[in-house]
């Protein structure tokens, strides 16, 4: 794991004020950075952590996905974005964040993401998961869509930032 790019910014944030926003960002879309976004009006601190998913294919390596967010999060002075390998609870014991954000889409995001918070809370009690709930402009959009509409030359511009786009249309074209 990697140190959060505003830990230069000042003092760290307490505990309970520093949340943790975890996933694979493979790409991130306009429906993770409105979680993003709103997250970052709620707690003091945001680390958003980029992970290595090691069953799924990826589209853009890990250095891109993170150079890409935190292009798309310059904007948030309370964000910044680290790499984690191995259990989020254990980056968030690393980074002393007793909370892990976790956007949700519909029933089937939640029942997954409720099984995931009991057994994050199994592991490590300390650390509770907060729900936000997608954006109604944005509860159709999966990093899965994207990568799907990407390899088909479609409009991925209509659910990525525009960095975003430019970096998947570099990569499916080399295909």
């Amino acid at each position: 794991m990697s140190a959060p790019a505003s830990a230069a910014r000042g003092a760290p944030p307490t505990a309970q004020h520093h949340a943790v926003f975890p996933g694979s960002f493979d790409p991130v879309t306009l429906g993770h950075l409105d979680v993003i976004e709103r997250a970052a009006r709620i707690f003091e601190h945001l680390t958003v952590a980029v992970a290595q998913h090691p069953t799924k294919r990826e589209l853009l390596a890990l250095e891109r996905r993170v150079d890409l967010l935190r292009a798309a999060t310059a904007h948030l002075s309370n964000v910044s974005v680290a790499v984690f390998g191995g259990l989020v609870v254990d980056g968030c014991r690393q980074l002393g964040a007793r909370i892990l954000v976790r956007g949700i889409r519909n029933a089937t995001d939640f029942e997954y993401e409720a099984q995931m918070a009991r057994s994050n809370q199994a592991m490590a009690p300390q650390v509770d998961t907060v729900f936000i709930a997608s954006d109604a402009e944005h509860v159709h959009i999966s990093s899965t869509l994207v990568r799907q509409v990407a390899e088909l030359g479609g409009p991925v511009e209509l659910f990525v930032p525009p960095a975003v786009a430019v970096s998947i249309r570099e990569v499916c074209g080399a295909r």
